[in-house]
């Protein structure tokens, strides 16, 4: 048994009806190589599960939510539930497969089982198959998502892995008695909370100290202007996908001095630029993203998942030249990194771990439920994360990975998120949206290409 961190409860806290906390993935797999069929794909699937046994375990809430949930072995697993066939019309192309990955990326999660889910779909062109694959944000966060890849996925064909132990008896599951005994046992350890004041007011004081001597910062929350995916969000998901040279955004990157972060982040916003532009809702003042970062490198918790902070990041969307767009977004960014350095990396953790479960749930229902989100200033406009995966070829389950495109959640007031990762010399990105607010999803995707070769066409000629 393992309690869950705040921060890690959180996602399960703030999820409602209409605001789904899962993630997911599209693997794009080639199978021409060997003899492929969904029996041994689930075969060798199962086969690999005891390497990773967080995919086994469910959550078991603490009676009266007096306290953050467990997570607690399955004793009735059962991987025919998790791993699923799904069919397609043949030869389906990326419109098709995006439309059945918003789909699945709609549907909440069973909380009575372990948090994921695999599809298997067959009936693509050329032959390939994919995966969708599907975890709840509780349970995974980018690092933990690629330490699990390391389980399942190998750097060559007909890899055949030692035999995984498999005589451990499963734990039993918590009483409700023992679990609301452990909460009433560390109840007054939530005093804690009081020491959160001073250190929060420091850093609100050298957020303040900073700015006075003028020097470029983090956007600044509550600031964002309102675009028409900035509005409460419904439970249905549109989504699309597309990929660049991950050589080309090295190449802008050297060229111009910035970083490649600065330059996916310029990318979106080039995308994001054409696409308002076209639907005439580009607002005058830059478009806010909120940037997450991990932090598993610097944070000195060391229990649960979710090691991560975020920062405000303006797009410069009100630029119209994608060469000053990238410098003031590369200024910005540094400045912002700077503030983010300044409020430290355990921050966000330690408030969360004090997050009171009832009130958190109550007001993410009510928050929901009454659409606050559109009765205040915008906080920001979308998330957008930049996730650096191996470079190297992968084999997913022993079948070549040809496409990885990552999808985040979304959220009330920012019904559009963009994540982008990296693997084998390509640059994959997600785009994942509220369908109701963002119906044309794929011409943001449609546009990346253009951005990009912009960007790359600047960066060779001013050599």
């Amino acid at each position: 048994m393992e309690r869950l961190t705040g921060l890690d409860a959180s996602f399960l806290y703030l999820e409602t009806g209409t605001q789904h906390l899962h993630v997911c993935g599209l693997l794009i797999l080639d199978p021409s190589a060997g003899d492929y069929s969904f029996d041994k794909f689930k075969a060798e699937l199962g086969r690999r599960l005891p390497l990773i046994p967080q995919l086994r375990r469910r959550v078991y809430e603490v009676p009266f939510h007096l306290d953050h949930p467990v997570w607690v072995e399955d004793q009735d697993f059962d991987l025919d539930y998790h791993v699923r066939r799904i069919a397609i019309a043949a030869p389906a192309g990326d419109r098709e497969l995006a439309e059945l990955v918003g789909d699945i990326a709609g549907r909440p999660m069973d909380r009575d089982r372990p948090l994921w889910e695999m599809s298997l779909v067959e009936g693509l062109a050329d032959g390939k198959v994919a995966v969708i694959c599907k975890y709840h944000h509780a349970a995974v966060d980018g690092i933990a998502a690629a330490n699990m890849m390391t389980h399942l996925c190998d750097l060559e064909p007909g890899v055949t892995r030692p035999e995984p132990k498999q005589d451990r008896q499963p734990e039993p599951r918590p009483s409700e008695w023992q679990l609301l005994a452990e909460a009433v046992v560390k109840f007054p350890a939530k005093m804690g909370i009081v020491g959160m004041v001073p250190k929060t007011l420091g850093v609100v004081a050298g957020f303040a100290q900073r700015r006075r001597n003028n020097k470029t910062g983090m956007a600044i929350p509550f600031s964002a202007p309102r675009t028409p995916f900035n509005l409460a969000i419904t439970p249905h998901r549109a989504v699309a996908f597309t990929q660049a040279e991950l050589g080309a955004i090295k190449e802008i990157s050297s060229t111009f001095g910035v970083k490649v972060n600065d330059v996916v982040l310029t990318i979106v916003a080039g995308a994001l630029r054409d696409y308002l532009e076209k639907h005439d809702h580009l607002p005058d003042r830059s478009l806010i993203a909120s940037v997450p970062v991990s932090v598993h490198e610097s944070t000195r918790h060391t229990a649960g998942i979710n090691k991560v902070s975020t920062l405000f990041a303006r797009l410069g969307t009100d630029i119209a030249d994608p060469v000053e767009r990238l410098r003031q977004v590369a200024e910005a960014n540094c400045g912002a990194k700077e503030e983010h350095d300044l409020m430290g990396s355990d921050f966000l953790q330690d408030w969360s771990k004090y997050a009171p479960p009832n009130t958190f749930r109550l007001a993410a229902r009510m928050y929901s439920s009454l659409k606050l989100a559109e009765m205040h200033p915008v906080v920001h406009n979308l998330v957008v994360s930049n996730v650096p995966g191996p470079p190297m070829p992968l084999y997913f389950l022993g079948i070549r990975v040809d496409g990885m495109y990552p999808f985040g959640p979304v959220f009330h007031g920012a019904g559009l998120t963009v994540t982008a990762l990296s693997n084998n010399h390509k640059l994959y990105f997600g785009f994942i949206a509220c369908k109701e607010l963002v119906p044309d999803i794929a011409e943001l995707a449609d546009a990346v290409p253009g951005v990009v070769t912009e960007l790359l066409s600047a960066a060779r000629n001013s050599v």
